[in-house]
């Protein structure tokens, strides 16, 4: 299968540097990270204390797994933040079982297998529209703004029960959030700006406090007018009388609004930049769909998700002093969980750097495997995923760059900014 170089960075990249990741991520650092030094010591450059980088695969779902050890209770960024400002801004994913588990069940519902694939219709639909639409402008087009943000953008809106009108608004607010490293995306970029403003603010940027307006009138609307939405269904009551506080409500729907939404567009960029690099694979991904064969798409999907692991890193911090190749880390030490070093570690994955439609197993961890944190929407975003191909690849013969593609400023996100294509109609 046609296979192109992948640009690897430079070995000596320096992961705590957003601007190492613009170009592409450095994977050559990554490998030399997991051969000769798998637990690594860094030191932060805005004056953070520094945290141990677990680059290895099996290391990795150690740490994630071994809840009791490595926390999210401290906050799953780098970031450093005083109690009071950690706990007004404090999410689902930051939090440890039994609370995690609590939180979990109330919002769980309408994530769940059976309401995803309930949802299926809807999403084809959408889909087909978003393509035909971009299609019907013509042939040159960016890809990441016509297609890979109009799907999980109006999807959001379908699943929040909110007007279509509002769709840019949330997106352009959940990017200033998840794009806080990258000029363009916010006036108050990390490692760029003075900061110390927003301090009070839940997640420094004022992004955050336009989104916990927007969720408190949404809540008021369906506490006064329960509609069938996520929104109606989180904000209700379980069996036992269980229900999410104000704050938890609005900070799930922050985290809802930025990470439901822009790690499946910039998962859809990356897995459209690999087929167009790999011509042969497209050609044979398209054919699959016209037969109406699933394996294949199903297996492209997993690859795509390994290919691209939007989340390159959580943290966890250390509730007691440990051992991990023999390395002492002690209580309190910031513990960072590089996925997308895990997702490519030779250890586990056969050729790593070549992309594979084909590829199985493939048991990556770009939703957090087997953690007690596994991404809730995981089945929404492969769904998402493979339906939008199964509408586009029988409606191109072929497509080709058409400009250079722009990569996030972020050392967090991965994520394609621009994706400029020109494709031939099938």
């Amino acid at each position: 299968m046609g296979s192109p170089l992948v640009d690897r960075g430079s070995v000596d990249a320096d992961i705590t540097d957003p601007d190492s990741f613009v170009s592409s991520v450095p994977h050559a650092a990554f490998q030399r990270l997991r051969d000769v030094d798998p637990v690594s010591w860094w030191s932060e450059h805005d004056g953070g204390k520094g945290f141990w980088a677990i680059t290895r695969y099996d290391d990795l779902l150690h740490v994630s797994r071994n809840v009791e050890t490595f926390s999210s209770a401290k906050g799953i960024t780098l970031e450093e933040m005083d109690d009071d400002d950690f706990e007004a801004r404090r999410n689902m994913l930051e939090y440890d079982p039994p609370q995690h588990t609590r939180y979990r069940r109330l919002v769980s519902k309408p994530f769940s297998r059976r309401e995803v694939y309930a949802y299926e219709n809807g999403i084809r639909a959408l889909a087909r529209v978003v393509v035909e639409e971009a299609l019907a402008d013509g042939t040159r087009f960016d890809f990441v703004e016509r297609i890979a943000k109009q799907l999980p953008m109006r999807m959001l809106g379908r699943l929040l029960g909110v007007p279509d009108t509002d769709g840019d608004w949330l997106v352009e607010r959940g990017d200033a959030l998840l794009g806080n490293f990258d000029p363009e995306f916010t006036d108050h970029p990390v490692g760029l700006t003075d900061t110390d403003q927003f301090k009070s603010i839940p997640f420094r940027s004022p992004a955050a406090l336009d989104l916990y307006r927007y969720a408190e009138r949404q809540a008021e609307q369906r506490r006064t007018n329960p509609t069938d939405d996520v929104v109606s269904d989180i904000l209700a009551p379980t069996i036992d009388g269980d229900r999410l506080t104000e704050l938890e409500f609005k900070n799930f729907f922050v985290l809802l609004v930025s990470a439901g939404n822009d790690t499946t567009r910039y998962t859809m960029a990356a897995g459209m930049k690999a087929l167009i690099e790999r011509p042969d694979q497209l050609a044979e991904l398209r054919d699959s769909v016209l037969a109406g064969e699933t394996a294949l798409i199903e297996s492209a999907v997993e690859e795509i998700l390994r290919w691209g692991t939007v989340t390159m890193h959580f943290r966890r911090t250390a509730t007691t002093d440990v051992t991990l190749h023999d390395r002492q880390i002690k209580r309190g030490d910031k513990v960072v969980m590089w996925f997308v070093s895990a997702d490519f570690d030779e250890r586990q994955f056969p050729d790593p750097y070549r992309f594979d439609i084909h590829r199985t197993p493939n048991e990556h961890v770009a939703f957090g495997r087997m953690s007690p944190h596994l991404c809730l929407g995981a089945q929404l975003a492969r769904m998402e995923l493979k339906v939008l191909f199964e509408e586009l690849l029988p409606r191109i013969s072929d497509a080709r760059f058409d400009g250079p593609v722009e990569r996030l400023r972020s050392n967090f996100i991965s994520g394609i900014k621009r994706l400029p294509v020109a494709v031939t109609p099938a």
